[in-house]
């Protein structure tokens, strides 16, 4: 189960191609996409959460947390997690042409796996990924503007979906069951809901939606956008492009 199509009534997005809207400030683009699979029920976890922790608080990256729902028998039902996650997370093991799943686990650019504990060798694979040609290739930038959150992807080549995550900025978590049962862990950009929310086919796209969608969550947070090629239809790919807003921005 991939991100939900895109509803009108719930969002009233206005879809525009070319210089329709005023374009954000350009900033510089990320070095990558870190989704992390992690489980507050999952003895190896802690050290990927402290590693994500590291590169959201570097703000070089989108690191993106997705609790998953699926350690919860052994006695922890962990609080941030969902169906939806561990759905995505099982999309990509289809992606990947893999049997299973397995925790923690680091996506990055919808392109290879690694170990989500391993920050070394994220950094080293996310300077290494641009040259092999499966960087961020494609701009997007995000800002909030009046009542607005704008959207803007760049120009490129192919097709690929508009995705928007949202995601709790951090959130302590005192465990008192299963594996690490005793810990208290910071968690930080869990993903609490994603949806698509356009379709980009190469062209300039703009997307103007309501910045209240932000500020109606109910704790600080943020999001980012996702420009991700889709396998098939609930199978994800590529990331070309992608960035975030975080919480002090999107509360503005």
């Amino acid at each position: 189960m991939m991100p939900r199509p895109y509803v009108p009534e719930c969002l009233a997005i206005l879809l525009t191609l070319g210089a329709g809207i005023a374009h954000a400030q350009e900033a510089t683009a990320p070095k990558g996409v870190v989704e992390l699979f992690t489980s507050q029920g999952c003895s190896s976890c802690p050290p990927a959460d402290k590693a994500l922790e590291t590169l959201a608080r570097e703000g070089k990256v989108v690191a993106l947390a997705y609790h998953v729902d699926y350690w919860n028998y052994l006695g922890w039902a962990d609080t941030l997690a969902s169906k939806d996650n561990t759905a995505r997370q099982y999309a990509y093991a289809r992606m990947f042409g893999r049997n299973g799943v397995y925790t923690p686990q680091a996506v990055l650019n919808g392109r290879e796996h690694i170990n989500g504990a391993d920050l070394s060798g994220i950094r080293t694979r996310l300077d290494s990924l641009p040259r092999e040609g499966k960087g961020l290739d494609v701009p997007v930038n995000v800002e909030v503007k009046n009542d607005e959150l704008r959207i803007r992807v760049g120009p490129g080549k192919g097709k690929a979906n508009i995705v928007i995550a949202y995601f709790e900025r951090e959130r302590t978590i005192n465990i008192d069951k299963g594996e690490n049962r005793g810990k208290t862990v910071n968690y930080w950009h869990a993903v609490t809901n994603m949806e698509t929310i356009g379709m980009w086919e190469g062209k300039e796209t703009n997307l103007v939606l309501p910045a209240d969608m932000l500020k109606k969550k109910e704790k600080p947070g943020g999001c980012a956008v996702l420009l991700q090629r889709m396998k098939t239809a609930d199978t994800p790919g590529a990331i070309l492009g992608a960035t975030v807003l975080a919480g002090d921005e999107a509360s503005r």
